[in-house]
């Protein structure tokens, strides 16, 4: 049976830290023994040295694209070596999108998956509930402007009917999920190509060997490999 994979974020606040290693190391060591506890593996580690106030984050950015391709776990020691932003915190649990999220080890009651989310989302409730009461007075004003007479909404001229955004807003998530899958795959397929890999074959069997399968979790084929390629070209527009 494969082992959960985790992928560690480890940060420290200044350059002196990263050099030394102070800090890193006793995260690592609450790392490891957590995901030994769990019988996982730590595929590999992401060390960023930037203040917990700063959002711009590539090292996190890097871990974060390695989870959604391996369908991985993000592990960070502590949940201030992360974030003290409660927004950023919210930002974090909408980019794991669909996978195992993110676990804290000095959180383990808190699990992976669904129900860990959900337990995050509350200890960010009081951004919720902010947002939630702006939605409550935004639907107030427009049920008033309604009960006025005021007519709502875009309408359609080629058919005289109102537009149902419902299902382009959903084209359009998808197509911005593929689009930040293959640019995630992007540094990957590049390393691959300048190893020596030349035809859509060899780029697929690289990838299916490094276990960064298709979005849909099944392995590459060269009609799916060009499409990749074109999708990533688009994005790189």
């Amino acid at each position: 049976m494969k082992k959960p994979e985790y992928v560690a974020y480890y940060r420290v606040s200044t350059q002196k830290q990263g050099r030394s290693g102070l800090g890193v190391a006793a995260q690592t060591e609450s790392v490891h023994r957590y995901v030994s506890g769990v019988q996982g593996e730590v595929i590999e580690s992401f060390t960023e040295t930037e203040s917990g106030k700063n959002n711009d984050r590539p090292e996190l950015q890097r871990a974060l694209e390695l989870c959604r391709l391996r369908k991985a776990c993000l592990v960070v020691a502590k949940m201030d070596r992360l974030t003290r932003s409660v927004s950023f915190l919210l930002t974090l649990i909408d980019k794991s999108y669909g996978e195992r999220g993110v676990v804290f080890c000095d959180l383990p009651s808190i699990p992976e998956g669904p129900t860990g989310k959900f337990l995050l989302t509350q200890m960010a409730s009081v951004a919720e509930l902010e947002a939630g009461l702006i939605a409550q007075r935004t639907r107030a004003a427009l049920a008033a402007a309604r009960a006025r007479g005021r007519q709502l909404g875009r309408r359609n001229k080629d058919f005289g009917q109102y537009a149902s955004v419902g299902g382009k807003a959903g084209s359009v998530v998808r197509n911005e999920r593929a689009n930040r899958y293959a640019d995630d795959l992007r540094r990957y397929v590049e390393k691959i190509r300048d190893s020596g890999a030349e035809s859509l074959r060899e780029i697929g069997d690289a990838l299916n060997e490094r276990g960064l399968l298709t979005p849909r979790g099944r392995e590459w084929s060269p009609v799916q490999v060009q499409r990749l390629m074109t999708r990533m070209e688009r994005v790189g527009d």
